[in-house]
């Protein structure tokens, strides 16, 4: 996270240097992103940039969590959002939340997409934080008797993000056939796929 110097700036020069790293991450993964870009699209010293921040880790988690509260701020204000709701609604509301905000800030969805591909040590473990939500949820619905208990909690997590991704990347151009395909797929991870 930023260092306390980051914070004495102005908002309008932290905003430059938010949307420098934005504009840097959503078109190079993290891996091949560099620090030089954002401090010459920020307009600022390199060693500026070190006053702010520690290095490139350092001003993607920022720029990750800036993300992911503004994220999370739209998903919940969603009106189809019931928090209440088993895993498979709340992934399905949720994720259609998320792909009209996506259309917005398609920069954002631009990082999300390249953090997919990216391999580095760092990112697998930005992405796995963020799975962890998902299988406290499917736990949740554990508890609740909406999942049968023995069910493995990562490895359903592990589908839902599989086909969530699989199918924005084969048919998220097209939010109703998305959106259709995603509906169908949670649905046969709820019920299964035998005939007995």
């Amino acid at each position: 996270m930023p260092k306390d110097t980051f914070y004495n700036l102005s908002d309008e020069k932290q905003r430059k240097i938010f949307d420098a790293a934005v504009r840097e991450f959503s078109s190079r993964r993290f891996s091949e992103a560099s620090i030089n870009q954002i401090v010459k699209t920020a307009g600022i010293p390199r060693g500026s940039f070190y006053q702010y921040f520690s290095g490139k880790e350092d001003i993607f988690g920022y720029v990750f969590e800036k993300i992911v509260e503004e994220k999370r701020e739209i998903t919940y204000q969603a009106e189809d959002l019931n928090l209440d709701a088993d895993v498979f609604e709340i992934c399905l509301q949720a994720t259609k939340a998320s792909y009209a905000w996506g259309r917005i800030k398609q920069e954002y969805s631009h990082i999300a997409m390249l953090m997919e591909i990216d391999t580095s040590e760092f990112i697998t473990r930005l992405r796995a934080a963020s799975f962890e939500s998902l299988i406290k949820i499917i736990e949740r619905d554990k508890k609740r008797g909406l999942i049968k208990p023995e069910i493995d909690s990562e490895l359903v997590a592990d589908m839902i993000y599989a086909l969530i991704w699989k199918q924005f990347s084969l048919v998220g151009f097209d939010e109703k056939l998305y959106l259709k395909k995603l509906k169908d797929g949670l649905s046969i991870i709820k019920t299964g796929i035998t005939a007995g």
